[in-house]
């Protein structure tokens, strides 16, 4: 690790690293330097990432073009160059990459109400400063991810072959992800027409890839940028709204606990479209609770698949992780669907005020 951290243009020689955060996908390590500076170093996941040169280009670009649109250095991940030029470094078929250290910054795993506003702020934000991005310059680091009918596809093919014995089992939750099949198109079928556009989308929209001022409790900047690729931008809100509006974790084992709290969905609404209402077309504001509702549900499948597949994909901790998963989502989309006019109003509302 040492030789490679040499290889990065770092203000001074390393003289420590120690693993760092949270994360589960790439390995993060946080590296003091004999100037006192402190780096981020990590191993980009090439398990995950296929592309890991395409991936960092796209954060190369992005991360430039919002540099040009903030006043805090702190607003914008920094990538360190290589000591040639190149923004990461290849070590034994490894990657690596540098960040410099936001100061004075804190990260956060959970929310309150404003918290979880501000989270939207940031986001809305996010979206509003690349809005005049050509999202078409960028690669899908995972292709076809936020491609609902395709994850249908696979769903059925997990169903047929039912690699865990387990789809008997599970006959209830697969009847109610089958009977929402026909809205899985809603969103691509508007794309394919020219009536959504493309955008720069972040992906992974929970509040933990916020970097917020550990005084003012600001955000500072979205992090996390590996999945930064073209997409939609009611997907990006609606993967907000499928963590952070519910009332309980995302793996509880008691359905009882597990609620679509009205009153978060209105407070991302309005902290989302307070940065970046303006910049979003009038159906991109109508699609908000589409949005919503498709990467619940999405994300309900993919469990669901995956525990009928065996657990191949998702990490799990305990017995029927997967499953226990999948239904928090499926009961989320019910509320949903019980709530579906108000949304559409809430919705509908806070866009009147732009």
């Amino acid at each position: 690790m040492q030789s490679v951290l040499f290889r990065f243009a770092l203000s001074s020689a390393p003289i420590s690293s120690e693993p760092y955060g949270s994360g589960h996908i790439n390995g993060t390590f946080l590296v003091r330097c004999e100037s006192g500076e402190r780096y981020i170093l990590q191993r980009i996941n090439t398990t995950v990432f296929r592309d890991p040169a395409a991936l960092m280009n796209n954060i190369a670009l992005v991360t430039e073009h919002l540099r040009k649109k903030v006043s805090d250095p702190r607003g914008v991940l920094r990538l360190i160059p290589t000591i040639t030029g190149e923004t990461y470094a290849v070590s034994d078929g490894e990657y690596w990459r540098v960040y410099e250290l936001v100061q004075n910054s804190v990260c956060f795993q959970a929310a309150d109400s404003d918290l979880f506003y501000e989270s939207a702020v940031a986001f809305g934000r996010f979206q509003n400063q690349l809005a005049d991005f050509p999202a078409e310059q960028l690669v899908e680091t995972i292709p076809h991810f936020h491609d609902t009918p395709v994850r249908y596809a696979a769903f059925h093919r997990a169903i047929q072959e039912n690699a865990s014995g387990r789809r008997v089992q599970v006959s209830r939750e697969i009847d109610f992800v089958l009977s929402q099949e026909p809205f899985a198109a809603t969103l691509t079928d508007l794309q394919i027409k020219g009536e959504l556009p493309l955008r720069v989308t972040h992906n992974d929209t929970k509040i933990n890839n916020v970097l917020f001022d550990e005084t003012t409790r600001k955000p500072l900047c979205v992090v996390d940028l590996d999945t930064v690729m073209p997409g939609l931008s009611v997907n990006d809100f609606g993967d907000a709204i499928r963590f952070g509006a519910s009332t309980a974790a995302e793996d509880e084992r008691d359905l009882n606990r597990v609620h679509f709290d009205l009153g978060l969905y209105e407070t991302y609404v309005k902290g989302y479209l307070s940065t970046c209402g303006n910049s979003l077309t009038k159906t991109e504001l109508a699609m908000l609770p589409v949005g919503a509702k498709m990467m619940t549900l999405e994300c309900g499948l993919r469990f669901l698949a995956d525990h009928i597949a065996g657990d191949v994909y998702f990490h799990i901790s305990r017995e029927d992780h997967n499953l226990d998963r999948a239904r928090t989502q499926l009961q989320l989309v019910q509320e949903m669907d019980a709530n579906w006019d108000e949304m559409r109003f809430i919705a509908e509302r806070a866009a009147s005020t732009l």
